[in-house]
Order: C-alpha cells, then structure tokens, then sequence
C-alpha cells in the first residue's frame, strides 16, 4: 500500500498580493498561480496538498492547530510575521510538524529590521532570495525527503 503524504502551503500577510505587489522583488506570479504548479507537482507525486494564507495572525495559528494531525510537512511563508511573531513561532514548535521556511527576496538584502527570522532555528530549512521558484524547491526537498 502506498502511504499518501499531506502537505500545507501557508502563506502570511500580503502574499495574496503576489503578483501585483511591487513585482520587481516579488515577481509577476500570482499566489493562485505558484499553488496551481504546486499542486500539479504534488498530484503527479502522489501527494496531497493543502495551501491556506492569511493576513491576521490568530487565522494561521487557528488553522495550524485545528489540522496538525493532518499534515506531513509544511512549506511555510511568513511574510511579515517572520521578524514579528513569536505566537506563530511557538505554535510551530507546539505541534512538531517539519517545515521548509521560504522568502521570496533575501531577506538579508534588505532593510536591517528584516534580516531576524523567529522560524529559521526551528525550521528544516531556508529558501531565500530565489523568487517564487523557492515554493518549488521546497517542495522537491520534502518529496526527497519522504520518498527516501
């Protein structure tokens, strides 16, 4: 029997803006359209795929913990709450489940506030600074390292 493997897309604040957002550090990709190639990726995997996003912050933590028996992983976007939210941080931990942190710019490039991560001690890994393709390897490092 094969074992079908469930992974969560989160998204934090303003990443529904992808796309519109000032695109030259964000791209031109909608959020619509990097979870469309995610999930054809994860279809032709044998996985299951869920994305959810969000701007407030109690929404995501709700959401986390209501479904953490249901995930495998977690590639995980914070947005803005990566340098603001120790409530997220703690949630993560609280509910073990692995998870790849992704940024869609460096943000070691950017302003001085933005270079402090609360997830990436606690996280598999980071993406950083690779544009929206980041989603994408995140998703090929958790195949590899389920299927392995």
């Amino acid at each position: 029997m094969i074992k079908k493997y469930h992974i969560l897309v989160l998204n934090g604040p303003n990443l529904n803006l992808l796309g519109i957002r000032e695109p030259k550090k964000y791209g031109n990709k909608s959020l619509k359209e990097i979870i469309n190639i995610l999930f054809k990726k994860a279809e032709k995997k044998n996985f299951k795929l869920n994305h959810f996003q969000s701007n407030a912050e109690h929404k995501l933590i709700d959401y986390l913990i209501k479904y953490k028996d249901k995930f495998n992983y977690i590639i995980f976007n914070p947005g803005a709450f990566t340098h603001t939210s120790i409530a997220l941080r703690d949630t993560l931990l609280g509910i073990n489940i692995p998870f790849i942190e992704v940024h869609i710019t460096n943000i070691y490039k950017r302003e001085i506030f933005r270079n402090k991560s609360f997830f990436s001690d606690i996280s598999e890994g980071i993406i950083l600074g690779l544009g929206t393709y980041g989603y994408v390897l995140a998703l090929k490092i958790i195949f590899r390292r389920l299927l392995n």
